[in-house]
């Protein structure tokens, strides 16, 4: 049985051309839709549905996919104005049980994703080459550069669409 934690795999990062660059920021351009599409005519119980045993909710992984790449679009904007800034760190486990996260409507985060990658993307377009190297400092893994970010964050929404859309066919919805 595959690990259901990763249906795409463990996020793995040995740098990236120019190419695959452009690729991971069509990835993030695709994720609202891709999202969108996952959740698609779900009912509230179907989004009360944790995706995994022990996992969160399709509507808590709704709402965690905003609060996390919101939290990456500042990380970029930080280590694209500052010199290797140290970051904070949040503690996502924890956002994921906030009432609203358990309960909001989903639209309100669809919404909100959908904005934030409309500017996201244009700002990931308009980086430099040389820009690619800049980096902010993490608590937690170090020194984090802005293309292993953007890598990341290509990989995160597919992550959590994936997720999604594993249960949706286990289930047969």
């Amino acid at each position: 049985m595959s690990d259901l934690r990763y249906p795409i795999g463990k996020f793995i990062f040995d740098g990236a051309t120019e190419k695959q660059r452009n690729q991971f920021i069509d990835d993030i351009e695709q994720a609202p839709p891709n999202l969108r599409t996952a959740v698609a005519g779900l009912s509230a119980e179907e989004l009360d549905t944790p995706y995994r045993p022990g996992g969160w909710t399709v509507r808590q992984v709704v709402h965690h996919v905003p609060d996390s790449h919101i939290n990456s679009y500042v990380r970029f904007k930080l280590a694209l104005t500052e010199g290797e800034p140290t970051i904070k760190p949040y503690q996502e486990d924890r956002w994921a049980e906030l009432g609203e996260a358990r309960s909001a409507p989903i639209e309100v985060s669809l919404a909100l994703l959908e904005a934030l990658h409309k500017r996201w993307v244009l700002m990931l377009r308009s980086i430099k080459n040389e820009d690619w190297k800049r980096s902010f400092r993490h608590p937690e893994l170090g020194l984090v550069s802005l293309e292993k970010n953007l890598a990341l964050y290509a990989w995160h929404g597919k992550h959590h669409v994936a997720h999604i859309t594993g249960l949706r066919t286990r289930m047969g919805w």
